[in-house]
């Protein structure tokens, strides 16, 4: 199997479950049930889940309003971004 086919579905799978644990707090927070702690959402996000984690953000408007999600899931996306594009660059070299 092709690594570009292996690391994509990976990226499709954490990103899938960055956005997922958005939406599970956002219904969390309207129900006033048990939250999932801020510190995994950044942990989620920054694992290579930076557009799930921006998705869930802007889709269902969770923790907008918190200054340091505005700012440091999308810095961590663009990180993610230029690491993976640096990383591609490289192994089509090989």
């Amino acid at each position: 199997m092709n690594i570009i086919v292996v690391i994509t579905a990976v990226l499709v799978i954490l990103n899938l479950i960055s956005f997922g644990l958005m939406a599970y707090d956002k219904r969390c927070a309207k129900a006033g049930k048990w939250r999932v702690p801020e510190k995994a959402l950044f942990l989620a996000t920054a694992c290579f889940g930076g557009l799930g984690g921006v998705l869930g953000m802007v889709l269902c408007r969770h923790k907008t309003k918190h200054w340091y999600f505005k700012v440091f899931f999308p810095v961590l996306l663009i990180v993610q971004a230029v690491l993976l594009a640096w990383a591609y660059m490289q192994w089509g070299r090989a």
